[in-house]
C-alpha cells in the first residue's frame, strides 16, 4: 500500500530513470545532428555526452550556491535571527534532518524554497515578506513543506532534470538553428525511402524534443508539491496551518523580483502569480499544481 515513505523510495528510484531516460534523448539528438549536418553522428554523440556529463556534475555540486547568488540570498544564524532559526531548527528536530543553512531574500513578496543535493548538503531560503506576514503556526507549515522536500530528496531530482532539460533545449535550439541556415547533409539518389522516413521521424523527435522535456519537468514538479504538502502536514501534524499559508501566499499581489524562470519551480508558490488557475492548458505549462487544490486536500487530511 503506498504512503509517503514508498513516495520518497519511489522519489530517489525516479531519479536514477529519469537521468538514465534524459541521457538517452540527449545521445540520440547528439548522434542525429551529426549525422543530419556532417554524416558522422558518434563524433557528435561523444560531444554531447562529454558535455552534459560536465555541466551534470557542476551543477549537482554548485546548484544550490548558484540558485542562492541569482536570488540574492543571504544567510542568517541563531544570532542573527534566533526566531527564524530555532523555528527551523525544531522541525528538524522532529524530521530527523540536520539542520540546513538559513537565508533571507529581502522581498515583500511572500514565498520560500529548498535547495541542495542531499540534506546533508541542503538550503532552506524565506522572503522577508513571508516571515513578516504569516503566524508561527503558517511559517512552520511552509518551512516543514520545504524541509519535506529535502527530505523527499526532491531537491536532488529538480536540480539534475533541470540541467537535463536545459541541454535537451539547447541541442534543440542548435538543431533548428542549423536547419534555418541551410545546414543538413546532403543525400544522394541512393538513399532509400526508408532512410528518409527515418529522417523525418528524427526531424520531428529533435524539433518537438525539447517541448516534452520541459513539460516532463513541470509534471514531476508540479507532484513533488503535492508530496510535500503532505509529508509537512506529517510533520507538524497540523495541515491547516499550511492552508492557511497558501491561501494568504496567493492572495498576495507583490511579485518577487529576484525569481527567474530558471528558479521558479523551486518556490512554495509560483512566484510570477500565474498558471495556478485550474485551467488544464493554464496548469500544463505551469510549474504549480493550482493552489486552492493543494489547499483543499491539506484541509481534507
Amino acid at each position: 500500500m503506498a504512503n509517503i515513505y514508498t513516495d520518497i523510495d519511489q522519489n530517489k528510484r525516479n531519479t536514477v530513470l529519469i537521468v538514465a531516460a534524459f541521457i538517452a534523448v540527449i545521445s540520440f539528438i547528439g548522434w542525429f545532428f551529426g549525422y543530419f549536418f556532417v554524416g558522422d553522428g558518434y563524433t557528435f554523440l561523444g560531444l554531447a555526452l562529454i558535455i552534459s556529463g560536465i555541466t551534470s556534475l557542476i551543477s549537482y555540486y554548485n546548484s544550490d550556491k548558484i540558485v542562492l547568488a541569482i536570488s540574492n540570498a543571504h544567510p542568517i544564524d541563531e544570532a542573527s535571527n534566533q526566531y527564524l532559526y530555532h523555528l527551523v531548527q525544531n522541525l528538524c528536530l522532529g524530521a530527523g534532518l540536520p539542520i540546513p543553512k538559513i537565508y533571507i531574500i529581502d522581498d515583500q513578496a511572500m514565498n520560500a524554497f529548498a535547495t541542495g543535493r542531499d540534506p546533508q548538503h541542503a538550503s532552506i531560503c524565506f522572503t522577508s515578506g513571508i516571515v513578516q506576514g504569516l503566524d508561527k503556526l503558517e511559517l512552520e507549515g511552509v518551512a516543514a513543506h520545504e524541509l519535506s522536500h529535502i527530505g523527499n530528496y526532491d531537491t536532488r531530482l529538480m536540480c539534475i532534470v533541470s540541467v537535463l532539460v536545459g541541454m535537451v533545449s539547447l541541442l534543440g535550439h542548435w538543431f533548428t538553428r542549423g536547419i534555418f541556415w541551410g545546414g543538413g547533409r546532403r543525400r544522394g539518389s541512393g538513399d532509400s525511402e526508408l532512410g528518409g522516413i527515418f529522417m523525418l521521424i528524427g526531424l520531428i523527435f529533435v524539433i518537438l524534443s525539447p517541448i516534452i522535456a520541459t513539460l516532463i519537468q513541470l509534471a514531476i514538479s508540479r507532484n513533488r508539491e503535492y508530496l510535500a504538502d503532505a509529508s509537512g502536514a506529517l510533520l507538524t501534524r497540523y495541515p491547516k496551518a499550511l492552508a492557511s499559508a497558501l491561501e494568504k501566499i496567493s492572495q498576495d499581489p507583490n511579485i518577487l523580483r529576484e525569481a527567474n524562470g530558471a528558479t521558479a519551480h523551486l518556490y512554495i508558490s509560483n512566484p510570477f502569480k500565474s498558471g495556478e488557475d485550474g485551467n488544464f492548458f493554464a496548469n500544463l505549462f505551469s510549474t504549480h499544481p493550482p493552489v486552492q487544490d493543494r489547499i483543499k486536500r491539506l484541509l481534507s487530511m
